[in-house]
């Protein structure tokens, strides 16, 4: 029998994370209240944050690791305890924070950006045991962020069309290249890298793609701009540049030529996680939605006894009930079926990710020119939802998986 629902023992850890947060997280946003209220002060000239929202971040993260929950999803074989939550208790876990918190900067500092393509992602498992005795404790403890370049200007969906090279010089690999779109760049230390190693494999889709732990050394690796986006003053992402980076072979992740499968497995995990913040977030929206339209009188009533304003209600329920059962059945089969269930990961992508705007942008609607501003943070949160449908794969890429899915037999739902 299917069974969505949590054990005692998760519901204690979204009710010790949420004192976490009122705790910890608070007090920063109190303190930051302009920087995050007014990117002019979030952001330096380049799109970059200022340094003292740099450096609470990194506090969060600090005392996130400290109390347990930072590294909570990690590879228990780097050190995490990830072998202690499925993902149904994952993913229930983020849709409550999300649901709580809505869009908050600060709260999502509190696990990795990028669950697993930062942080104890299993990626690091294939990295040499000198440099994982190197690298790990900066990294499981906070102080140092990872970022994943895979993404090129010309290889986003296709990520076969990477252009970054890397040629072997003795003990030593000489990577070039430009990486796009790549999150935390500015703030990482380390880039996990793909780079192509043997191009007629890579010709056949067979392989030829490698990945190594690139330092960030200001010269031959560099985050070179911010890609500001939606109206944004600065962003997270970035452009990297690779310019005759040098790395010594022992910084090679995994096996030579096979670093691709490595790369796919963390983006599909990836969009379960996103699935559930995105139910989340459009949770949040409903409720601000619902308390609104049970105080705002208009025509000498409450709005809420509007014909109109009720079917937007009831659309934006209808939408959640379906992405978070959607959410919860790919999250079962994840952890009960042996068979990776990459059709149900890319239906739920795809729906949630457009659910959550659907949804935000009726809650905006009902606010009318309130809704516009940014003082209930809806506005905020109809620029994040937007940007969920394109990252980890667009809903046109996750619909074409689905349909090549059905169309090799899987039909099961």
């Amino acid at each position: 029998m299917i069974d969505f629902s949590i054990s005692d023992e998760v519901k204690e850890v979204i009710s010790a994370l949420y004192k976490f947060i009122d705790i910890e997280v608070e007090p920063l946003r109190k303190k930051f209240q302009k920087e995050l209220e007014n990117e002019r002060y979030l952001y330096d000239e380049n799109g970059v944050y200022v340094q003292e929202v740099q450096k609470a971040l990194k506090q969060i993260r600090e005392k996130s690791a400290q109390a347990g929950f930072y590294n909570m999803f990690g590879d228990p074989r780097l050190g995490g305890n990830g072998d202690e939550y499925g993902p149904i208790a994952v993913a229930s876990i983020f849709e409550r924070i999300a649901k709580k918190y809505g869009v908050d900067l600060f709260t999502m500092e509190i696990f990795p950006k990028g669950l697993f393509s930062g942080g104890l992602t299993p990626v690091l498992l294939g990295m040499n045991k000198e440099v994982m005795e190197e690298v790990l404790p900066e990294i499981s403890s906070g102080e140092t962020v990872l970022c994943f370049g895979l993404s090129e200007p010309d290889a986003g969906s296709d990520v076969w069309n990477i252009r970054t090279k890397a040629e072997k010089d003795g003990e030593h690999w000489v990577i070039n290249g430009t990486k796009q779109w790549i999150t935390n760049a500015h703030y990482a230390k380390y880039m996990m890298t793909f780079a192509i190693t043997d191009q007629a494999l890579v010709d056949k889709r067979q392989g030829g793609i490698s990945c190594f732990l690139v330092p960030f050394d200001g010269e031959t690796c560099t985050a070179t701009s911010t890609i500001p986006a939606l109206g944004h003053l600065g962003s997270a992402t970035a452009i990297v540049s690779l310019d005759n980076a040098r790395v010594h072979e022992r910084y090679l992740i995994g096996d030579l030529h096979q670093g691709f499968g490595k790369a796919l497995h963390g983006v599909d995990i990836g969009r379960v996680v996103l699935a559930a913040q995105c139910v989340g977030v459009a949770e949040w929206a409903l409720e601000i939605a619902v308390n609104y339209a049970n105080e705002r009188k208009t025509f000498g009533t409450t709005i809420g006894n509007h014909q109109a304003i009720q079917m937007m209600l009831a659309d934006c329920a209808l939408d959640i009930y379906a992405g978070k059962n959607m959410l919860l059945n790919c999250a079962w089969k994840l952890e009960h079926q042996s068979e990776f269930p990459i059709k149900e990961i890319s239906l739920t992508k795809a729906f949630c990710t457009e659910m959550v705007q659907r949804v935000v942008d009726r809650c905006m609607q009902i606010h009318g020119g309130m809704g516009l501003t940014n003082e209930l943070k809806l506005e905020k949160a109809w620029r994040w939802a937007r940007m969920t449908r394109v990252p980890d794969g667009t809903t046109e890429i996750q619909k074409r998986t689905i349909a090549r899915r059905l169309l090799q037999g899987d039909m099961d739902f």
